[in-house]
């Protein structure tokens, strides 16, 4: 029997209920949106004016769709360009620190560890504060003192990239440390055994074990960075990824049409990429 299921009627009834209002909490405003994403009228609201999908494909004003909205565009190339590049850098770092907390013992090791974590729990605004303060504190040490202008050190993608990198690199030493963990290390000697090298024993043996938890740590740190907000507000410059476009479109203009059609957008693909790391692990698991 089941003891954690609740045995009367009318607590069936309550929990059911529970969890039917539980599901249309976290549904309701994404059915929203995408219901507005598709609504015959300049404004996202009721009442319903037809279905059309030129909040999508329009090509001129009024109904200017998502696809043809050059910043809107620009940003969402912007945000692409620097999810990959922070969730690859974030992978490759994390990968050496799973490697180091679950294979290594040295001095200190614990308060490293977290260290490590501490990038979690600091608020994304202060964290992107302490960035931005530290890196043109640099800029401007080296300008004034040797007359050098390092400009990437300034508001741009790269301290985007640098900032997001803080704390996305935890997640994913994490996801692979938690994967690295469940390694029989039998395998790497039977292979050094054998005469395979340290570096063949992690490309042939060791890698492909942790591939499922590299991919999956990598679709984590690229979803996360693209609908970051709070970090990249602080850092960014004149190439604004798409979650600062919207915000800048919702300030100016206010809420349109085409900003839930975006919002679809991405909905659908972070479904999709979130669904490809379940399969991914689902299918690369060891069988007990």
């Amino acid at each position: 029997m089941n003891v954690a299921a609740p045995q009367s009627l009318l607590l069936r009834w309550i929990y059911g209920g529970y969890m039917l209002a539980f599901f249309l909490y976290l549904a309701a405003p994404l059915a929203a949106a995408a219901i507005f994403a598709f609504n015959d009228s300049i404004f996202p609201a009721l009442p319903w004016k037809g279905f059309t999908l030129e909040w999508f494909f329009g090509t001129s004003g009024p109904k200017l769709g998502m696809f043809h909205d050059r910043r809107l565009m620009e940003g969402l190339w912007n945000s692409l360009y620097i999810g990959l590049a922070v969730s690859a850098l974030s992978v490759v770092v994390g990968t050496c620190n799973a490697f180091l907390f679950e294979r290594k013992q040295f001095p200190g090791k614990s308060l490293l560890y977290v260290l490590m974590i501490v990038p979690l729990v600091i608020p994304g605004v202060i964290l992107g504060i302490s960035i931005l303060v530290f890196a043109s504190a640099i800029a401007n040490g080296l300008e004034d003192a040797l007359g050098l202008e390092w400009d990437f050190l300034r508001p741009g993608t790269f301290l985007v990239i640098l900032g997001q990198f803080s704390f996305l690199v935890t997640i994913t030493s994490l996801v692979i440390a938690a994967r690295l963990r469940k390694f029989d290390q039998a395998l790497e000697e039977a292979a050094l055994n054998l005469g395979a090298s340290r570096l063949r024993v992690l490309r042939t043996v060791t890698l492909p074990y942790l591939a499922p938890a590299l991919f999956s740590a990598f679709v984590v740190a690229f979803l996360v960075s693209f609908e970051n907000f709070n970090t990249t507000l602080m850092l960014v410059g004149s190439d604004a990824p798409l979650t600062i476009t919207m915000y800048d479109r919702m300030v100016k203009v206010g809420s349109t049409p085409v900003l839930n059609a975006v919002s679809v957008f991405l909905m659908v693909g972070s479904g999709v990429l979130a669904l490809l790391s379940i399969l991914v692990q689902r299918g690369k698991e060891p069988k007990g």
